[in-house]
């Protein structure tokens, strides 16, 4: 029985158009690296200095991009059928944007967690599912790529795979 409906938020309730290309250009440049994949990895193996001017960066490029904000409307009317359960929201995104969308846009979440707690997606959803106090069998989780396709397949959660 779903008890707990997780979010992802890039994607999935609204589409952030941030220039990755520049943005990756940065990245390398901080990092010293021509070779940024995995990123999640490459981030999370980073020392703390470098590590937080990477999500400074980040979030510098996340905050710029809101201007340009469109919304999912597949992604936020799962958001509104699903108004009256416990709701999550998981992440890659920054804190600072996260806050400044779900002020925007009246979104209400139990819990979120962010890149700042982990970049790895099976992890994020196990937190958000400890917080809610919930078993992942009990969450149904809404993402809109393979990657949310397969943290879900991989913890037991049902998903849901939005349009982008």
């Amino acid at each position: 029985m779903i008890k707990v409906v997780i979010f992802d938020l890039d994607g999935t309730l609204v589409h952030l158009p941030i220039n990755y290309e520049k943005l990756f250009t940065e990245f390398r440049k901080l990092i010293g690296t021509s070779d940024l994949h995995p990123l999640a990895q490459k981030v999370s193996e980073l020392d703390v200095e470098t590590k937080k001017k990477i999500f400074d960066v980040w979030n510098n490029f996340e905050i710029e991009a809101v201007s340009n904000l469109r919304l999912n409307t597949e992604g936020i009317g799962l958001y509104k059928k699903f108004s009256k359960k416990r709701k999550a929201l998981v992440t890659m995104q920054g804190k600072p944007v996260v806050d400044i969308i779900t002020e925007r846009l009246k979104l209400h979440f139990d819990a979120i967690i962010t890149r700042e707690e982990t970049l790895n997606r099976i992890e994020q959803l196990k937190i958000a599912a400890q917080k809610l106090g919930t078993s992942l069998s009990n969450v149904l989780f809404i993402g809109n790529t393979q990657e949310d396709s397969l943290a879900a397949e991989k913890t037991g959660c049902e998903f849901i795979r939005v349009r982008e």
